[in-house]
């Protein structure tokens, strides 16, 4: 039987006039699932007392991108640059990082989904870099456009891109300011802006901020996605 994986559904607001708030997933984060061999079940947005019935029908879990995260979560006012925020999401996917955590689930998150990692164990955000990061590169560019990362020696990410440095995607204005307890820093981009953390111990999980989901040649997308599903098949 195939890995069971927990795909975090992204919000979108009303789309063409029907009024109706949308629950969906990026197609690319499924493909990527499908190819590392795990067959995916979509996890709406619900209330945070769902999580653990939600986590009993699944292996991992995967924390796809999206909207800001709402600076009242870590303590901080808004940055007039700011994007738009779901609360309802922010809360749900909170608590469902704190239970992963917990019951030590394999658990990768994109983007979005390492910063609410961040945020649900207990550290904070740059809201926005250019405003907040002196002389950061650009990270909200194209999808198609890379830039180059340092891995962090014998960190996991390390063991799977069999590199010091890798090329990346970036599409993002936000970042880990405050790493939580828990967590270790990965790789950093040249300006020094966090690009991946992990959990340490011998437990799956794994942030990064670029979109390996939209990199789908990429040896480092190959190795991320076969690594996390490989943690599933061995726990």
């Amino acid at each position: 039987m195939k890995p069971r994986i927990g795909v975090a559904c992204s919000t979108m607001d009303e789309v063409e006039g029907r009024g109706v708030r949308r629950l969906h997933v990026p197609e690319p984060y499924v493909a990527r699932v499908e190819e590392a061999g795990g067959l995916p079940l979509l996890l709406p947005v619900s209330s945070p007392s769902s999580v653990a019935e939600y986590l009993s029908l699944v292996d991992a879990v995967l924390l796809v991108g999206g909207d800001d995260v709402d600076p009242a979560l870590y303590g901080a006012p808004r940055h007039p640059e700011l994007g738009p925020v779901d609360r309802r999401r922010d809360e749900f996917e909170i608590a469902l990082v704190r239970a992963v955590v917990r019951g030590q689930v394999p658990t990768l998150g994109v983007c979005r989904g390492l910063q609410v990692m961040n945020v649900a164990m207990g550290g904070t955000l740059v809201q926005h870099i250019p405003a907040e990061v002196p002389g950061a590169q650009v990270h909200g560019g194209l999808m198609d456009e890379v830039h180059p990362i340092d891995v962090v020696p014998g960190s996991r990410l390390a063991t799977l891109v069999g590199a010091a440095r890798a090329d990346v995607n970036s599409h993002h204005h936000q970042a880990i300011a405050r790493l939580a307890p828990g967590l270790v820093v990965s790789a950093r981009a040249d300006d020094g802006v966090i690009e991946a953390v992990e959990g340490p111990g011998p437990g799956f999980l794994v942030g990064v901020q670029w979109h390996p989901e939209r990199m789908p040649a990429s040896r480092v997308t190959a190795a991320l996605f076969r690594a996390f599903l490989d943690a599933v098949r061995a726990r």
